[in-house]
Parts: C-alpha cells; structure tokens; sequence
C-alpha cells in the first residue's frame, strides 16, 4: 500500500468510525432525569476549577467559582464518581445513579503540592497519575506561566530540567529549544499529542503559540520515538490546550518595556499584548465551546546603539476554539481550529520596504491548523481513540542585504496527522496499540522581481522568473504497539514502533530516501515505598534524512548569507539512550520535599554535521549537513528539588549537568557540542505572603558554551572561530495583588525581568556583523505591569 492509499485509508477509516459510533444504541444519550450536585473542600476552603467526571463514560464537569458542580442526566446504575485537581490527590467515590433521583456527593481532597497524583497522558500516550508513569513526566501549568509572567509558549520552558531556549539569530529572532543538551531538531513538539508542528512551524515557533491558549505543558526526556516517531531522540515537549467544561471568563493586558538600564542600547522598546479567554457549556454538559485570542505588538530592541536591532520587531494575533460533542455517554467528539497571523523583522530602516533597508530578516506568517478527535469507551475501561490533524502554512519572507530586491520568497507547507489508537485494559496489565499516518509538503520559493539593471539595457522592462528553492514531500507511516504491567512492586512497560518513511525531494531530483525503522522502548519502574520510586529505560530512536528547521532559515549580512542544505548522501541518523532516575518525596513536619535525580546517556549513530562551504562571488555560504563518520555521545544528570513549607509558599530548583561531544572533531576541530553549556538551571518562589498579596522570584543559570563567531572583526571572518562565553544568572520578579469583584476576580501585578542585566556585551556592530554570534539571556532588564480580569483565575 503506497503514502497516498494509507492516508485516504485512514480518512475514511476516521469517518466511517465516527458515524459508524456516534450512531450505535450507546450514541444515543437518554434523558433519566438522574442528576448530581455537590461541592469540592480543602482545608476548609471550597475548590473552584476541580474537574469532576463519571469514569468508564466522557461524562465530566469542573467545579465553578464556588466550588459547586452539577450533572444531570447521567446513565443509571452504578458509577465511579472522581474528582481530581492540580496540587491535591485526586478523590473517587463509588455512587448508584437512579432514574428521577438527585443527590448530594460532596468530596474532601487533601493536598498533594508536589503534584505526584497529577494527570499526565504524554509518558504513554493514555492518561495516567504522574506517580504512575513508568518515564518521568515534568508539567508546566498555567499558573506557571502566570507567576513566570510567560507571554509565548518559548517563555515558560526554561522552568523544567534539561530545557534551555536560546535566541539564535539577531535579525529574526529564530528560536530553539535544547533538551539533555541536543538541539531543538531532536525534540518532537506535539499539540495535543499530535506530531503536526513542522519543520517551518518550529523556525519559529516556540514565540508563535501564546501561552493563554495553553491548559499545561508536558516534558518528557529520554527518547519517545517508540510512540510518537521521527525526531523524538531528546524527547518531546506535548502542548496541552484548554478544554471547555465549565462557563467561564478571562482578559488580561500585559505591558512591558525592554531595554531600561543598559548604557549602551539606542532606545528602550514597548512590548503589548492583550488576551482573552471564554468557554460555555450547556447545562447537561453534552456540548462545550471555548474560545481564544490574543494580539501582541513588540517593537524591536538595538542593545548596542547601531542602528541594527537585537531582539525582533512582532506584530502578532491569534484567534482558535475548541468545541466538543458527547452523542452519548461513552464518547466524545472534538474540533480544534486555530489561527494565527504574525510579521516578524529585523534589521534596520524598519519605516521602509525590506528590499531598501541594509539588512532585513522578515517573515510573515498565516498558519491555521485543525485538529478532529473522537473517543469512544468499551467495557467501562478500554478506550478507542481515532483522530486526524493538518496545518497548512503560507510564510513570505526576505532575507536580504545591500537593499536587493531578489531575496523576496514565498514558502507554502502542509502537514497532516491521522490515526487510531487502542487501549485494552487486561486486569492489572494493559495493551496501548494503533498505527498513524504522518504526511508534510513544503514549497519555498525565491520570488521574481523587476530587474532594473537588465531593463535599461534591453530598453524595455525585464522580469525574472520565480526560482524554486526546495520542494519536497515526506510520508511516514508507523504501528505501534505497548503492553505494561504491573508485577507487586514492580511495573513494566514493553513497546515499539515500525515506521515505513519517505523522503522525495523534487527540486533537486534526488533519489527517494526510504527506509524502514524499528524503535523499541523498555522501562521499568519499582515502588520501594510511598515515597521512593526508581526507573529505568532504554530507547532506539531515529530522524530522518529531511529538511529541518534551521534549513527554512536564512542568516542574512551585508558580507555573506548562510543557507543550509542536505547532501545527496545524507541517510537517518539513529539513537540508543539510557535513562535512570530516582524520586524521592516525603513530608518533613509541616514541610514537602522532593528530589529527583536522572541520569542520561544517548549514543547518536551516523550523527549529522554540518560540513561549512566557502563564500561564492556572491556570498552565499553553504552548511551542507552529513552524516559523521564516528558517534556522537551526550551523557549527563538532570537534579530537580521542590519544597514547600505550606499551601502558600514554594521552592522548586532544577540543574543539569552535562557533556555533549562527538567522537572525532568536527568543525573548528572541535569535539564538543557547540551552544550547549555543561551547566545550566532554573530556580523558582512563589510566595502568598497575604490572602490578596502574592510575590514570585525567579532565575535561569548559564554556564559557559563555544560559540562561533564570523564576524567582521576577524582577519578572515568566512574562517571562523570559536569563542567562550560568560557565564549569566537571569533573575526576575513579580508582585500580584487578587481582589474579588462581585462574581468575578481582578489581578494586578508588575515585575521586572533580568534584574541585574546579565545580558551579551560584545555583539557585533553594523551591516556585515555576523548576526548568529548571539548567547545568553534572551532580554536585558525589562519591566512590566499588567491586569487580569475573570471569574476563575488560577
């Protein structure tokens, strides 16, 4: 069966089963008149946002303001009721629904600030008590986001063990997120569990997603390519958006100013975003919509005063909903679509064209993406998941120096996402299994222009044609199958992928790139105590021979323009990583604390390297990726410690120690990874000094990194060299004021960001700087203020 079958199979497959379900006796749900009421309490406080649901159904519901829920309508007979929420352990209750009838069910959670009876689905691809999950599982909640004043997806991320996100480009601000030390090409981004965030997406991305549409984000380090494919060798990083359950309200405005208090910088530069949030449901809870936006306008940064900006200029909006549908109540339709408009520029002369500034990095994204999921129960526990996403993304872009009207381009990219998946409860085993179809086209095109030049010559005007750049397809098509089980104090978990991947590239007419890739994943995990857990695992994993993120990039100076590209010989590079860790937790008189400690070591098979090219007559410079001839080893130990003296205060402090280096020196003769410190971290304090008063302090380590340098300061600057550099403590700060205003609650807060400045000194200066020579914290000190309205704030 070729990629186009497979996919129009599973389409149909997709469509035929939603009907096929929705339509059964169990699609229909009945009017029983058998209703629920009650309310959540902790510590003599009634809970809002506490997520109750019916299990072995789709049937669910979050606490309002109040802490009171209600459900009507339910099937009857007898139920496992459940209430769980973040920071508390998670509460079930055996009730008997009958016809005409309606209780009272009250629930008493107790608190679990460490988070260990949390709900994770990425570890395995089910929902799952992160205490339970054979692989560590790090999640980013919204309050996160909040305390860490975290406007984008990037901002938050530096807050988990082994993450760091680094600015790679002056001009245009492309952006990566590293994981266990390798670079943001070996980490696979999911939204909602789905691998459809492309290559051109990942350019950059981490800043295109604004964090209010986002519920959590969860971190899983150590290969993932056992579920989730291609490109998962560090791990993966799945963004969970929000899901409408209850009716609800929030806009918020943040306001900030980049730049205050660094001598040398041209100006200081506003940075506004405004947000709102909206979600109803219908009072049986069969339907549900939310709804989103967010609009942001930053001007950009020159931190050296030449004219040439630092930090890019954005403009950018956002629009998406999320709707649902139960047709009974053992299953679940939902429809995510979202789309989001931003320009982002760099370089100077920003009141004119690109083509008649000196240099200009410019790109303006339209991205829509749509995502269909419908999940139906069997025997109370098994669950059938079939679900099919796409993103399509039109970019038009210039790259350009000197003021040249032929580096305009157009790029157009399509990716889609469709499958089904299986889990099977069998006693106190279980059996995840399904297969999925991944497809992706790009087009990037150098667009024609009026060539004034040729025109005077000829006596008449002269167009050049449109210039194909790149063209290609990729198809992969991958089962998977997980059996985990449980054996006294131990659990198991036993799985692995075969993936069939294709790679056509048709500008360049290479031949196909096939191959067929099996990557399997053993983990182990043994309870000695409430409080002590230990885990082990081993991953196969792979990336194929495809275009990448960094290839859509084009670092552009008024001296020479660098462009990656894939030889013709290029094969998959593969992976074997071991994890290890141990969790600890216990509660210290009055106080929680925990440490996990987790060791890694990956050995990269065939690793890809870039081979750097000589400057033509026109500048352009060629990094042609290659395999390497020896391996590449990455080995460190991840350390996260939290402690929390009561419910209103918390320290959590993560670090990674860490080695990346090939076997054989590579570029600058060098063996070691470059742009990867062997020493980074975060710390974080949230502190609710007062019932409306809270403070929260924060900061991110760098250790010292080789970073190259081709700028014009050097005798040869297309030689290179490479330089080390300082080490940067980034701290900042926030003070929040909540105050209830009728139904509703109202948040102030203001803060700074990089207190003390620890920001790159040294940038290159003027058109030929070499705009890649960029380290260190992303912004220099900046303050900010802001207001959130809404009737359940977190």
């Amino acid at each position: 069966m070729n990629h186009s079958k497979a996919l129009f199979f599973l389409s149909v497959l997709l469509l035929t089963t939603t009907t096929i379900l929705a339509s059964s006796p169990e699609g229909v749900r009945m009017k029983t008149d058998a209703n629920i009421v009650g309310h959540v309490v902790a510590e003599g406080k009634h809970l809002p946002f506490v997520t109750i649901t019916l299990k072995g159904t789709t049937i669910g519901t979050v606490t309002d303001e109040t802490g009171h829920f209600r459900l009507i309508h339910l099937p009857v007979g007898n139920h496992t009721l459940s209430a769980s929420f973040m920071g508390y352990k998670p509460v079930d209750m055996v009730v008997s629904v009958q016809p005409g009838a309606t209780q009272e069910v009250n629930f008493y959670m107790e608190p679990d600030v460490l988070g260990l009876n949390e709900i994770v689905v990425t570890g395995d691809r089910n929902a799952r008590k992160r205490s339970e999950s054979l692989v560590v599982v790090n999640s980013l909640s919204a309050s996160l986001f909040n305390t860490t004043n975290s406007i984008s997806f990037a901002d938050a991320l530096n807050f988990a063990p082994g993450l760091r996100v680094e600015n790679n480009c002056q001009n245009c601000g492309f952006t990566q997120v590293r994981m266990n030390g390798m670079e943001g090409t070996y980490s696979q981004i999911l939204i909602n569990s789905r691998p459809i965030f492309s290559g051109l997406a990942g350019v950059y991305g981490l800043e295109l997603i604004p964090a209010n549409m986002i519920e959590r984000i969860e971190v899983v380090r150590g290969g993932g390519s056992a579920l989730y494919g291609s490109n998962a060798i560090a791990g993966t990083i799945n963004v969970i958006l929000k899901d409408p359950l209850v009716n609800s309200y929030e806009i918020g405005f943040n306001s900030a100013t980049t730049g205050v208090g660094l001598s040398n910088s041209g100006s200081l530069a506003p940075d506004n975003s405004l947000n709102f949030n909206a979600s109803m449901v219908t009072t049986d809870h069969r339907t549900g919509l939310s709804v989103f936006g967010f609009h942001r306008v930053r001007d950009p940064f020159d931190a050296n005063n030449d004219d040439f900006s630092e930090i890019t200029q954005l403009n950018n909006t956002t629009l998406g909903s999320r709707f649902f549908h139960r047709f009974g109540n053992r299953n679940k339709f939902s429809v995510d679509l979202f789309n989001i408009k931003e320009d982002r520029r760099g370089g100077n002369a920003f009141n004119q064209l690109p083509h008649m500034a000196d240099i200009a990095e410019a790109a303006n994204h339209d991205i829509m993406t749509v995502a269909l999921n419908f999940d139906q129960y069997f025997r109370e526990t098994d669950l059938l998941k079939v679900y099919a996403s796409g993103q399509k993304i039109n970019r038009d872009t210039y790259y350009g120096a000197g003021q040249s009207l032929e580096d305009y381009g157009n790029t157009d990219n399509l990716t889609l996402n469709t499958g089904l998946q299986y889990r099977a409860q069998l006693g106190n085993a279980s059996l995840t299994s399904g297969l999925e179809f991944t497809g992706e086209s790009l087009v990037d095109t150098k667009l024609g222009f009026h060539d004034l030049q040729a025109s005077i010559e000829a006596g008449e005007p002269v167009f050049t044609d449109n210039v194909t750049v790149a063209d290609q397809r990729s198809y992969t098509m991958g089962v998977f199958s997980q059996y985990d089980f449980r054996w006294n104090d131990w659990r198991f978990s036993i799985g692995g992928r075969l993936d069939n991947y294709r790679v056509e590239d048709l500008e360049k007419n290479f031949a196909p790139k096939t191959g067929l890739m099996f990557s399997p994943r053993i983990s182990t995990m043994y309870t000695f105590s409430p409080n002590l857990q230990a885990r082990l695992s081993y991953a196969h994993g792979y990336r194929a021979p495809q275009i990448f993120d960094e290839d859509l990039h084009i670092e552009t100076s008024g001296a020479r323009q660098v462009i990656h590209i894939n030889s013709p010989d290029l094969t998959a590079e593969t992976s074997y990583s071991y994890m290890a860790s141990a969790d600890f937790n216990h509660l210290i008189g009055n106080t929680f604390f925990s440490i996990l400690a987790e060791g890694f070591y990956t050995r990269l098979k065939d690793p890809f390297v870039l081979e750097f090219g000589e400057p033509d007559e026109n500048g352009v410079v060629e990094y042609v990726r290659e395999n390497a001839d020896e391996d590449a080893v990455i080995r460190g130990i991840n350390t996260e410690i939290n402690i929390v003296p009561g419910r209103n205060l918390s320290f959590n402090l993560g670090i990674t120690l860490q080695r990346s280096e090939y076997e054989e020196e590579q570029e600058f003769d060098e063996k070691r990874f470059l742009r990867s410190p062997n020493t980074y971290g975060f710390a974080a304090v949230d502190w609710g000094f007062h019932k409306n008063w809270g403070l929260s302090v924060n900061g991110n380590y760098t250790g010292k990194m080789l970073v190259p340098y081709f700028g014009p300061e050097l005798e040869n600057p297309e030689e290179g060299m490479l330089r080390e550099t300082n080490v940067f403590f980034d701290m900042g700060a926030r003070l929040r004021y909540t105050a209830r205003l009728n139904n509703s609650q109202v948040q102030v807060f203001a803060g700074v960001k990089n207190i003390f400045n620890a920001y790159q000194n040294d940038f290159d200066l003027g058109e030929d700087r070499d705009p890649g020579y960029l380290y260190g914290p992303a912004l220099p000190r900046t303050i900010y203020f802001g207001i959130r309205v809404g009737n359940l704030l977190r």
